[in-house]
């Protein structure tokens, strides 16, 4: 399957809206997520709602109507955020990291890495206002069957997943091509250096030479691993 384009002139455009930027400052300043903006694949910028709070207090949620325990995010600061980046650009998907939404999976990431310009809102307390998700989201994601304290970490997860697919992020791009979940398969076993370490030994097929039986084991392997630990996989 084809997930990038050979070449790629602009760099992807990610915003991401939150109430604590600095959640967000150490996964995009190390390692690949560093290199794809250094590159100038990826231009990333951190959005503080609070700045768009118009009340003393910069306030950004506030008691649920109807009741009920925890806050909810308030309309105003996010709209008017969302609203001023969308005078600035186009956005291929505004996207909300929330718990009830689609399930991230590796499809997901390589469509979303041939966009260009993607938002992302960090959802907190109990959520977000609904209005906000009615008129200006365009997809809901979720990194997993469980709660966290805000959608900061989620959104990493999902920045990660997508902006190594772009090509030149990677210092192999075909490294990419072979993970896990990219033909609906999981990675079969990977060895390195030394061939044999406390009677262990590395299998002989790959020591070979012969890339075509190699080839052929990684595949036979791939299959058998997602047999024994994902069947769903092949069932899908």
């Amino acid at each position: 399957m084809e997930i990038t384009n050979l070449v790629n002139f602009a760099p992807m455009r990610i915003d991401i809206l939150t109430i604590l930027p600095e959640l967000l400052t150490g996964p995009f300043s190390n390692s690949i997520m560093k290199r794809a903006q250094e590159k100038g694949h990826l231009e990333l910028q951190l959005h503080n709602i609070r700045d768009y709070a118009t009340n003393k207090q910069k306030s950004v949620d506030d008691y649920q109507y109807g009741g009920g325990a925890g806050m909810v995010m308030s309309i105003e600061p996010i709209a008017a955020i969302i609203d001023k980046l969308k005078t600035e650009r186009a956005y291929d998907e505004i996207i909300y990291m929330t718990p009830d939404g689609d399930l991230l999976e590796q499809g997901e990431c390589n469509d979303l890495s041939l966009k260009g310009n993607i938002m992302i809102l960090c959802g907190h307390y109990k959520g977000v206002d609904e209005r906000i998700r009615e008129h200006y989201i365009t997809k809901e994601m979720s990194i997993g069957s469980y709660v966290l304290s805000g959608g900061e970490l989620g959104a990493a997860v999902l920045v990660d997943s997508v902006v190594r697919l772009i090509p030149g992020v990677l210092n192999d791009e075909t490294s990419a091509l072979t993970d896990s979940f990219q033909d609906g398969l999981l990675s079969p076993p990977v060895y390195t250096r030394p061939p044999e370490f406390n009677g262990w030994e590395v299998p002989k097929i790959l020591l070979s030479g012969d890339f075509g039986k190699i080839e052929k084991w990684r595949e036979e392997k791939a299959i058998e691993r997602t047999e024994e630990r994902r069947p769903d996989l092949l069932e899908e």
